[in-house]
């Protein structure tokens, strides 16, 4: 039996970056992409910026967190109800950046470990990405059975990155590039201007859903990449986000 769920990742950038003026971007984004399972990073935890975009659309979704750095700030992961959900697992990957994982049961049965991680920014990281790559891998390694498993978050490593690397090397495959043939050319910047906006670096693809066993991409694309209406410069992140329709079993 095959089953097909729709997964997303986007990095939300705090509450930085004109958020008042972003937030309505993210809740018609969110309900207009339907996810069954969508990973978030830089949530801050007492704005209940998870549970907001969660009650985007008419769905009802529950909000798992992983923390990083500090207590009230992470990653979060928003489960869909009737996904029924096991195995709550959190991962210090050092750095101020962590993982958090659960077992997502399927409404057919099949079982499915999801990950939500955000790996270290410096541009100059490359070595510290890779290290915290290699820790995740291993700790999935540790992971209950399961018929499919998926990492999905900000990486902070474009294609040519030792990282991204080790991804593919462990047999880990891009839901955008296994839909599309080949990675999308930017995740970040989105074209978000705003006074304390991030300029390091330069545009690239640094945003995955990876997908391990029986699971396939179906379909991914782009989301949230839209601009506001009459301001070219108001996107809902300064990152663009990944939808993925993966076919289970």
């Amino acid at each position: 039996m095959t089953e097909r769920i729709r997964v997303a990742t986007l990095n939300i950038r705090n509450l930085a970056d004109r958020w008042d003026e972003r937030l309505p971007l993210l809740l018609a984004d969110t309900a207009a992409a339907a996810p069954d399972l969508l990973g978030l990073q830089e949530v801050v935890y007492p704005l209940q910026q998870d549970r907001l975009l969660g009650a985007a659309g008419p769905a009802t979704y529950r909000a798992i967190r992983g923390w990083a750095g500090r207590p009230e700030y992470g990653n979060s992961l928003l489960v869909r109800e009737g996904l029924a959900v096991d195995a709550v697992e959190r991962l210090d990957l050092g750095l101020d950046r962590s993982a958090h994982r659960i077992v997502a049961t399927l409404p057919g049965g099949a079982l499915v470990v999801v990950v939500v991680t955000h790996l270290h920014h410096a541009v100059d990281g490359a070595a510290e990405r890779d290290a915290q790559v290699a820790a995740a891998l291993a700790w999935l390694d540790d992971a209950p059975a399961a018929d499919a498993r998926l990492v999905m978050g900000d990486f902070n490593a474009d294609p040519r990155e030792p990282a991204y690397a080790r991804m593919l090397a462990a047999g880990w495959r891009s839901a955008f590039a296994e839909a599309n043939g080949a990675e999308p050319a930017v995740t970040w910047p989105s074209g978000l201007q705003a006074p304390g906006m991030d300029t390091d670096g330069d545009p690239d693809c640094l945003d995955y859903i990876w997908l391990r066993g029986a699971a396939r991409a179906a379909s991914a694309r782009l989301a949230w990449d839209r601009p506001a209406v009459g301001d070219p410069t108001l996107y809902p992140s300064d990152h663009v986000g990944i939808v993925a329709d993966i076919e289970v079993g």
